[in-house]
């Protein structure tokens, strides 16, 4: 178990390295320095907001992390369903990652309706209201489509999509960092890098189960960032791409020494007790933090000690 601290300042966090800017294909803090971000995704906000209350998020962040990805749903009963409730659940989670000073990503997690498309006005409703709370906040990062899929197009459906949504969090938040998506699951960053959006600050994101994917999505991030767009692995899992079977953590080593040499962001799937395994906690465990071994899953024992390598 790891002692809380009662830290109200962390030497990877906010306070130390303030705004964040995007130059070339590095994340940089705000006097020019590189930053790599490390941490845990919430599972869905719909689902179990509990974990992503101050007792959890403070306890990832005693074990090195200096960011909180807080994933809302618009499916599956998510925010599309209940905008109110679910919204409200976010930006506490939000409120509570900046009073921790980390980082945070504001997730519009797309998944079973594959196409941003389907609900942009919705999007560019919530990314108003999101920017308009946290404005250039240096805490906060939005992620404006979590993972398109199907018959989903960057060309065609995730950029036209990105530079409607994008003008919308810039009207009140001008210099933060957006995250964007691409198709097949967010894996297609290489062909997001073939014809990038004109926007500063903006990094492509890329998606990884260890027991799914391996050196093919390797090189296509290599080739992104050859053509100089800067990713950020956004979601990764030990296992495999539905969330079960392994855990994979020699793939899962090689992965991480992979984004080690480049220097990239990443968060791991996910901070929540579902009986799956690619969450960090076991069924059962405790909503206030601060866990035992015994509390943590196998996935969740590996991830949390790999946090700022």
């Amino acid at each position: 178990m790891i002692e809380n601290k009662g830290l109200d300042y962390i030497p990877n966090g906010v306070a130390h390295n303030g705004a964040l800017k995007v130059n070339g294909i590095h994340l940089m803090n705000a006097v020019g320095q590189p930053i790599r971000l490390t941490g845990m995704s919430t599972y869905g906000m719909q689902w179990q907001p509990q974990f992503a209350g101050e007792g959890p998020v403070r306890t990832t962040r005693n074990y090195g992390a200096n960011l909180l990805r807080v994933a809302m749903y618009t499916d599956e009963d998510g925010y599309i369903a209940n905008p109110e409730r679910v919204s409200a659940d976010v930006f506490r989670a939000v409120d509570t990652a900046i009073t921790l000073d980390m980082y945070v990503i504001i997730d519009w997690h797309i998944l079973h309706d594959n196409n941003p498309q389907q609900y942009k006005e919705e999007a560019k409703a919530f990314f108003a209201q999101a920017a308009r709370r946290y404005g250039n906040n240096p805490a906060v990062l939005y992620e404006i489509c979590n993972e398109p899929n199907g018959n989903v197009t960057w060309e065609s459906d995730v950029k036209p999509y990105a530079e409607e949504v994008i003008p919308v969090i810039r009207a009140y938040a001008p210099d933060s960092v957006v995250l964007v998506g691409s198709g097949t699951w967010s894996q297609d960053v290489d062909l997001a890098a073939q014809s990038p959006l004109s926007f500063p600050n903006v990094m492509y994101t890329c998606h990884f189960y260890a027991g799914t994917h391996g050196d093919g999505l390797r090189k296509k991030i290599d080739t992104a960032l050859a053509k100089g767009a800067p990713v950020f692995v956004s979601e990764w899992g030990t296992t495999q791409a539905d969330g079960n079977g392994g855990v994979f953590l020699q793939k899962s080593e090689e992965w991480l020494r992979f984004l080690d040499e480049r220097g990239i962001s990443w968060v791991n799937w996910s901070l929540g007790d579902k009986d799956e395994s690619s969450a960090a906690l076991k069924p059962g465990a405790s909503p206030e933090g601060n866990w035992s071994d015994a509390e943590l899953s196998e996935s969740g024992r590996f991830v949390f000690h790999q946090f700022i390598r």
